[in-house]
């Protein structure tokens, strides 16, 4: 169990994916050490984006790790306006520190209405999940959509979306996702949090408790799509169980150089900062990352039923 905030590139090829997965394979370094900042070029006014493949699917962005009111969130914002234009999301999920340091309502202004006012005037609507450097009261403030929960669910044409709390997975939380994944009929389950189940990160690694809680659940009620933050990269996992697994948290922090190839890892990136498109079709989920200067970082297609495989090893890891 976690105690809240108190306010609160080398390329490396690695083949086949997994089966009936098209996809771009990459595992891309930076180099030394980064932090919330970079002087890394700042983005083009062009974007590397695609355009959706169905009519009538679900349409989102994702950022994990966003708050910083730094340049670079800034930056990733600019270029997320600009993928909009050509891919028309509809809504973004946030996998958590959606705001770092103290929380007044100008710091609310300068780490997110400022660097999304673009995609804010627009009326697109933002679904927040907690983490650990979040106050929890974060789930009060409107922009969020939290409607004072710490977890909770909402629907997306044929998409059910399960956002949770990953600092406090208490048994009311569990017994609510239950309830709520034995009852959805949609085509789709998808769920995000904060810590990942799965991760190649050499600075936290896979949360193994957490897993034992959630992953369960996850099996026996057919969700598809797991999404998360917390480590300051992206990566794509393996599929586990027939579960796809992303982590999505470079949107304004990163760890330079943090993913340590392993058994699991299908992409990573880790060498500038990230934001991830998804559409969600009937049978197949188109996905797209790109960096915040415009270029493509990882894309592919993943059919809805994967096959089940069994987990590759995985020890656990300090948190």
């Amino acid at each position: 169990m976690r105690v809240p905030h108190p306010l609160l590139a080398l390329v490396l090829s690695i083949g086949v994916l997994s089966a009936g997965c098209s996809a771009a394979p990459a595992l891309a370094h930076g180099g030394a050490s980064g932090g919330q900042g970079s002087s890394a070029p700042a983005p083009s006014l062009t974007t590397s984006a695609t355009a959706p493949r169905e009519q009538g699917s679900v349409r989102l962005a994702i950022i994990g790790d966003s708050g910083t009111g730094t340049q670079s969130q800034y930056d990733v914002g600019t270029q997320m306006a600009m993928a909009r234009t050509v891919f028309p999301f509809d809504f973004v999920v946030m996998l958590g520190d959606n705001i770092y340091g103290s929380e007044r309502p100008q710091d609310f202004a300068n780490k997110f209405e400022k660097p999304y006012r673009a995609l804010l005037d627009a009326k697109l609507p933002f679904y927040a999940s907690l983490g650990n450097h979040d106050d929890p009261t974060q789930r009060y403030y409107k922009p969020f959509n939290m409607n004072g929960e710490r977890f909770y669910t909402f629907t997306k044409g044929d998409a059910r979306f399960f956002a949770l709390d990953s600092n406090y997975m208490d048994q009311p939380q569990l017994k609510w996702l239950e309830d709520q994944l034995s009852a959805s009929t949609s085509r789709w389950k998808v769920a995000y949090f904060h810590h990942p189940l799965y991760s190649s990160g050499g600075q936290h690694g896979s949360d193994t408790d957490l897993r034992a809680s959630l992953e369960p659940l996850f099996m026996k009620y057919g969700v598809d799509l797991v999404l998360a933050g917390h480590e300051h990269f992206y990566e794509r996992l393996k599929p586990q169980h027939g579960i796809y697994y992303f982590i999505s948290g470079g949107a304004a922090a990163l760890r330079r150089g943090d993913i340590r190839k392993t058994a699991m890892t299908a992409a990573g990136f880790d060498s500038d900062f990230t934001f991830m498109l998804a559409e969600l079709g009937k049978n197949s989920m188109q996905f797209q990352v790109l960096a915040r200067t415009g270029k493509p970082v990882d894309s592919g297609t993943l059919p809805r039923a994967a096959v089940p495989k069994k987990p590759a090893d995985d020890k656990p890891r300090s948190q």
